[in-house]
């Protein structure tokens, strides 16, 4: 057996977390994971002979890098502090990574608490959605400082393609912003060609066929066009996250000035879809605000 890369804690163990923190155990790192959810620790266990804990402090003591992946601010602050969070259990010296789409805001704070601390901390937001996770094919956008970069990017490549230090703390956020604005306008302009290509009595499958092999095509097209011509939305990244990912971006926007009209009006979309029962239906339901009434 080969030696052990080093300890690891990796903090939720959702659609992303559970295959990122899989790719770090199969990497070579002992990895040691928490989740709210006993049931799925035990699982993710069985399934990859790493360790669990009952605690996110529990789970990041000797860890020399702490990954999480959780839901929103709120989340990522109730695993960071207190007697139970990270923090308390990390040593100096010790990195905090968050995967979490989260505020640029939030990522200057943890940065500032890790710092008093004597630790390191990435803002560290991934995109390429549960497949890319499953698949180890990640994007991370990352914010924070050199140094703690490189001591981190040897366990992020684990389960990631391409891992790009954008800036200081929050530059990652503010990155992820970005990648979620250009893909809300994207659906919606997909949406609406799909829509017509049916009404137009072509057939679907054909045209993203072609059009994704000129100036038109996009993942979106390639990996979504076909399901949402077949009315399919059972899967994927939620509406319900989507809209938490705009508010943010809306948000940050209102701080710095950027103006983004279509993005504001996407977000209403999304509401549309939310109010038709589709809060967990994939991000390309968009199509439903066109074919049903």
């Amino acid at each position: 057996m080969s030696e052990s890369k080093g300890n690891v804690a990796f903090i939720g163990l959702g659609v992303m977390g559970y295959p990122m923190a899989g790719h770090l155990q199969a990497a070579g790192y002992s990895v040691t994971v928490y989740n709210r959810n006993p049931e799925k620790r035990e699982k993710w266990v069985a399934e990859h002979q790493g360790k669990s804990a009952p605690t996110p402090a529990e789970a990041a003591k000797g860890a020399s890098i702490v990954f999480a992946c959780v839901g929103n601010d709120d989340d990522v602050r109730s695993i960071a502090y207190g007697d139970d969070g990270v923090f308390a259990g990390m040593q100096a010296g010790a990195i905090f990574v968050d995967h979490t789409t989260a505020s640029a805001t939030l990522a200057r704070e943890l940065e500032e608490a890790a710092k008093a601390k004597d630790m390191g901390f990435l803002d560290a937001p991934v995109s390429g959605g549960q497949a890319g996770a499953e698949n180890g094919v990640l994007t991370v956008m990352v914010g924070g400082a050199q140094n703690t970069f490189d001591a981190a990017k040897d366990a992020m490549d684990s389960y990631a393609r391409a891992v790009t230090l954008m800036g200081e703390a929050g530059a990652g956020q503010l990155t992820k912003m970005v990648n979620q604005i250009c893909i809300a306008g994207l659906v919606q302009g997909l949406s609406e060609g799909m829509n017509f290509a049916l009404r137009a009595g072509l057939d679907a499958d054909t045209v993203v066929d072609v059009i994704s092999k000129g100036a038109a095509g996009s993942w979106q097209m390639e990996n979504r066009g076909r399901t949402m011509s077949r009315d399919e939305f059972e899967f994927g990244f939620a509406v319900d996250w989507m809209r938490k990912d705009l508010a943010i971006c809306m948000d940050e926007a209102n701080r710095n000035g950027a103006r983004l009209p279509i993005t504001a009006l996407v977000d209403q979309l999304y509401a549309a879809v939310q109010a038709k029962g589709g809060g967990r239906w994939d991000t390309s339901s968009l199509m439903r605000n066109l074919t049903q009434d």
